[in-house]
């Protein structure tokens, strides 16, 4: 499988703080200006592209959709994501480091528990790996504590079938690894400021920071 170089993937549970560390990373690059930082491009999936909507709107539970119908167009919207215009793919190739909030592995986790993983294993191993995985481990129980304010759920925060979640994420880091991805299993249950650092310790090694003054 190929590796897409200049691509960073945050993975977890929900609750476990993915958005919140890709902003806080965000405001980081966009707060320095004067260290020789390679452009930051912040992508989340679903996207927010036609297709991403649909599966926005069929997560807060207002479209009902089988879950081969979800895994179909979670597979459709990645691949725009990555290869239409000014996406991931052209981003990262042109010297942009690229983070983006999910990408294969959930489809693998979420849709896998839900319809088998013959069919997201299928749908999605022409995709790139990423060049850095991090994933932010954390017990579902924390996770919730975390969300308890929320004011909608969506369709997969169930606190059985987030535990679900988590021992799928943990049976498929090494096949990432395998892939070629460097992975690297963070405390989300920490401090934000410890994670944010945590995560900034391994941006900091990619190729792409070489000879930027951090």
């Amino acid at each position: 499988m190929e590796v897409l170089q200049n691509f960073v993937v945050f993975e977890g549970i929900d609750g476990s703080g993915t958005s919140t560390q890709l902003d806080i990373l965000k405001r980081r690059f966009d707060a320095d200006k004067t260290s020789g930082f390679p452009a930051l491009h912040a992508a989340f999936e679903p996207t927010d592209g036609p297709v991403g909507r649909l599966l926005r709107e069929a997560l807060r539970g207002g479209q009902r959709l089988h879950p081969q119908t979800l895994a179909r167009l979670f597979s459709a919207d990645r691949a725009e994501h990555l290869y239409g215009e000014g996406g991931v793919f052209q981003l990262a190739k042109g010297g942009a480091l690229v983070v983006c909030d999910r990408y294969t592995l959930s489809s693998l986790v979420y849709q896998g528990i839900e319809c088998g993983s013959a069919l997201p294993a299928a749908l999605n191993a022409g995709f790139p790996a990423p060049e850095l995985l991090l994933y932010f481990d954390i017990e579902p129980s924390a996770a919730f504590e975390r969300m308890e304010n929320r004011r909608q759920k969506d369709i997969y925060e169930r606190l059985h079938f987030q535990i679900q979640v988590r021992e799928r994420y943990l049976e498929l880091l090494d096949s990432c690894r395998a892939e070629g991805s460097r992975v690297v299993v963070i405390d989300a249950s920490a401090p934000v400021d410890s994670v944010a650092h945590v995560v900034w310790g391994n941006i900091v090694m990619l190729p792409i920071m070489k000879g930027c003054a951090l």
